[in-house]
This record gives structure tokens, sequence and C-alpha cells, in this order.
């Protein structure tokens, strides 16, 4: 039987790495008494998907991840015991008992929406909004992208299906599959350097807010709808 857990990450847990919020969870579901199923083999392991890491630093409130189980009781039961074993800083918001059929968390995964907004160490250029909506109003935006196999040049405008300013900060809902996702900061960075404006180090606060997967007919939802 497969799960699927979403979860909020917040506080001084923003800054512990994906490997470590797995580890995290390992321990959890052995202390809340989760009945989940192990590989085989000789170094038997939890069967656990998470969907898109998120950077060190970020807060979400939309973070998934599927396990298997051997027995299962409700979803409730199962939210209420994994709550009583949290550490401040990550929350259980919804446990969903999965269909059969439905695919992993890691593989669902289209799209991703984020709120940026400025840290007290960067005071964007005066004319930075309008400037925002004529870079979102280009047809084409290149930009060069690093990847593990070196760079590519890449159109960010394919990767950004919505843009907003929203009063002192910026509203993004973009690509995050696994082989075309945009990051908020880089699309931030580009548009900061077009401007001509130098940035800090770290000049952004940026928190998820919900991860999505695209229905049959083309639209989004959220991993748990």
């Amino acid at each position: 039987m497969k799960v699927r857990l979403k979860f909020s990450k917040y506080g001084a847990l923003r800054f512990i790495g994906h490997l470590d919020v797995m580890r995290y969870f390992q321990k959890a579901i052995r202390r809340a008494g989760i009945d989940i199923a192990y590989s085989e083999g000789f170094s038997p392991h939890q069967i656990m998907s998470f969907a898109a890491p998120l950077s060190v630093g970020h807060t979400s409130s939309g973070e998934y991840f599927d396990i298997e189980v051997n027995s299962f009781t409700d979803e409730e039961d199962m939210q209420k015991r994994l709550s009583e074993v949290m550490a401040e800083g990550i929350d259980i918001l919804k446990v969903r008992l999965l269909p059969e059929k439905e695919g992993n968390a890691m593989a669902s995964v289209a799209a991703a929406d984020y709120l940026l907004s400025f840290r007290d160490c960067f005071s964007p250029p005066q004319n930075w909004k309008e400037a925002l909506y004529d870079f979102y109003a280009k047809e084409t935006i290149l930009a060069v992208k690093k990847t593990k196999k070196g760079q590519r040049e890449i159109n960010l405008k394919e990767g950004i299906y919505r843009l907003e300013i929203r009063e002192d900060g910026v509203y993004m809902l973009l690509d995050a599959g696994s082989g075309s996702n945009l990051k908020p900061a880089f699309v931030m960075e580009v548009f900061f350097e077009r401007m001509g404006a130098a940035l800090p180090e770290y000049p952004f606060h940026i928190h998820r807010t919900e991860t999505y997967k695209r229905k049959e007919n083309g639209d989004l939802e959220p991993l748990i709808p």
C-alpha cells in the first residue's frame, strides 16, 4: 500500500538539507510505529520517495513524500502518530492512502509555486516592479543555466507559468519537472542582472507554497488534491 504525506518546513529546520530531511523522517517513522515496508537485499531500507527537494534555507507549506506500508489503519491515525514525534520546524499537514496506479511523488511533480521577498540586506531599485513586468512580458528570455553536465542556454519564459507582484514580493508558478525545473532565485538573479543591479549573498527569502502534478486534461493540481 502506498501513502502520500504532505508536510511543512520552517524555522531553524529550513537550514537542514534534503538528505538530512530523509534521515529525519526515517527515524520519525520508526518512533511513530508506522509499519513501513523495507526493500530486500543485503542492506534493507525504508521504501520512501520524496517529491521535489527543497533548497536549503527555503521554507515551505507544500512538501510531499510517499512511503509503502505493510499495514494501514487510517489517514487520521497516521497523521496523529507522526505529528506526535515531529520536532518544531516540520508539521504533518495531510496523509492520503493512494490508489495502486498512482505514480510516485518524484515522478509526478510538474510545477511548484513560490512567494519571494527581499531580505534586509538588499533594497531593489525603485522601478523594479515595472521592470519585472516588462521582463516577464518578453516572448523569449534566454539565460545560461548550470547543470550537472555543464552549462546550457534555456528560454526562461517557457518555465515561468505565472508571475505576479504581491505587495513588496513576487509570486511565481514555475516548471518543476525533473529535467526542466526552474528555481525562483535563478529567475530573479537573471532579472536583476539584466537591470544592472548587484545582488548580495542570499538576497531573497523564498517560501514554496505548493507542489503540483498534471491531470489528464493538462491542468495542475496539488499532489494531494
